[in-house]
């Protein structure tokens, strides 16, 4: 006689959760992340920009200088000096030889410190060099 019990205890068989692929899919997730996103470089301070009703937004990648209102030139956070900034933007070209120079300063800024640092750009091969500047808003 057939034993039934028996019979329906050896083919239960105990499921598992195989978590290889799902680790797999997760870690190709982040790494798909990591590739495609944009890493934006800051100029390491606050400024209050000038306005410009022809101000246009630019989307390529740009190589960022800072000017406060005191005089001070920053490059990626750190405080420069003016004679460092061709060598600065010889270095980032090179990196990313069609990156354009954009000069973030502030509005109350020596006009003077701006027009060293341009050259300085200019000098150390920039084609592209631009001043930021934010559009005026409307207030009514």
């Amino acid at each position: 006689m057939i034993d039934i019990r028996k019979s329906l205890r050896s083919n239960f068989h105990e499921e598992e959760i195989n978590m290889a692929p799902l680790i797999d899919m997760v870690f190709l997730l982040l790494i798909f992340f990591m590739v495609t996103t944009s890493f934006v470089k800051e100029t390491g301070i606050d400024v209050h920009r000038p306005t410009a009703a022809t101000a246009t937004l630019k989307n390529k990648g740009n190589i960022l200088l800072g000017v406060s209102e005191a005089g001070g030139i920053f490059f990626e956070k750190k405080p420069i000096d003016i004679r460092s900034v061709r060598a600065h933007i010889e270095r980032s070209l090179a990196e990313n030889p069609e990156g354009a120079v954009v000069i973030v300063a502030d509005r109350k800024s020596d006009t003077g410190v701006v027009v060293k640092v341009m050259d300085q750009c200019r000098l150390a091969g920039a084609v592209r060099v631009s001043i930021a500047a934010a559009k005026p808003t409307l207030d009514r």
